[in-house]
């Protein structure tokens, strides 16, 4: 008896050899049988029109991702202005979305079949990607809160140089590697296919102590650990920011002026509003990436699996392929000088930005009194 949700049932039909439904798995051969695991056997196949729908989608996803990461790492890595220690990891998260999207072109190929081409193999690629880039990049978040962080609590010598970047930038590397290796080898966890068996993931569902502790721990290492981080600098320097913006106010009081800030632009937002906006969409995508991810590797180790149907574990995997395209452009659009480089490389994309906009925050004479510097992420 094979189980079908009502909403996996109103999406689509299912797809039927005469009188009897094609159960997923049916189109691999016996010898790769092992490779599906019981609870996908209960499904039945979705209908091809859904592959190919998921591989339009993905496709667009993947160009989108292939143009914005690669004009940020281009122009990010190949202007003199740019090449400082936070820009370091603005490209360092562009690379990991780059390889995100390296995932793409074999899930075009498995849609197209209709079922996992390479197999085993393929499959470890495939999910060995998807693992290195998005633990990476849920790590590189944090590093960037830290150094937002930094940066404008203590704008004399806070700024990060490029050796110190580096370091932490070989770090983010290094985090996401266990959990990436392991799996690969089969040492603690594996890698399976998932949803409609054109994906693969990390082993979620095998009902053991082992598989339950490896989630467990993934859990803890590639999201709760860079989403207390996050909340912890963000909120830091919410509180910091807050207080300066007080101190500057009562001091102007006193003064009887109007402002301390003597290069505040009057048609420029206050400074709490950029913050929050670059700190709130920083937060916001990283909850939208890997929470739905969260949300069905917990379900799988712990709760009710027949919540697991197919169709509802493929939207994960579009969470995070959205947010590696979106990344570039809010990661680095709001930067001035990123964005008067598009405007003078790439003049077609209709990029303008006046000059006046441009931080001058590279000055080691800032003083405490300035409005607070502009960055990549809103904030420099």
């Amino acid at each position: 008896m094979f189980l079908l949700n009502e909403t996996d049932a109103a999406i689509f039909p299912m797809a039927r050899t005469g009188d009897m439904p094609k159960m997923l798995g049916w189109n691999l051969p016996p010898e790769q049988q092992h490779l599906v695991h019981d609870h996908w056997k209960d499904f039945p196949a979705p209908p091809y029109y859904m592959h190919l729908l998921l591989a339009m989608l993905y496709f667009v996803l993947m160009s989108v991702s292939l143009i914005g990461n690669g004009i940020v790492v281009w122009i990010f890595s190949t202007s003199k202005s740019l090449r400082n220690g936070s820009n370091m990891f603005v490209v360092n998260l562009a690379i990991f979305d780059l390889l995100m999207m390296c995932e793409m072109p074999m899930f075009l190929v498995n849609s197209f079949a209709g079922y996992l081409v390479g197999y085993e193999t393929s499959c470890a690629v495939y999910a060995a990607l998807g693992s290195l880039s998005g633990i990476g990049g849920s790590i590189t978040n944090a590093v960037i809160a830290y150094d937002r962080y930094r940066t404008i609590s203590n704008p004399l010598d806070g700024r990060l140089n490029r050796v110190q970047s580096g370091i932490l930038i070989f770090i983010t590397w290094l985090w996401a590697m266990p959990f990436t290796i392991l799996p690969v080898f089969k040492i603690w966890g594996r890698y399976i296919p998932e949803g409609f068996l054109t994906t693969c993931s990390f082993d979620y569902l095998t009902d053991d102590s082992d598989t339950r502790v490896f989630v467990g721990c993934i859990f803890a290492w590639a999201y709760a650990i860079p989403m207390v981080l996050i909340c912890y600098y963000y909120g830091r320097l919410f509180g910091h920011v807050s207080k300066h913006e007080l101190m500057l106010k009562n001091q102007a009081r006193k003064m009887n002026v109007e402002s301390l800030a003597s290069n505040r632009n009057e048609k420029a937002q206050s400074v709490e509003i950029r913050i929050a906006r670059a700190a709130f969409t920083i937060f916001f995508l990283f909850v939208c990436a890997w929470t739905p991810y969260a949300i069905v590797a917990m379900i799988g180790a712990y709760g009710d699996r027949t919540l697991l149907t197919p169709f509802f574990t493929m939207i994960p995997a579009v969470c995070c392929k959205i947010v590696s395209c979106l990344d570039p452009w809010v990661y680095a659009i709001s930067h001035p000088k990123y964005r008067q480089e598009l405007e003078r490389r790439l003049p077609w994309m209709g990029i303008r930005e006046p000059a006046d906009n441009v931080s001058t925050t590279d000055s080691k004479h800032t003083v405490v009194s300035e409005s607070l510097p502009v960055g990549p992420n809103g904030i420099d």
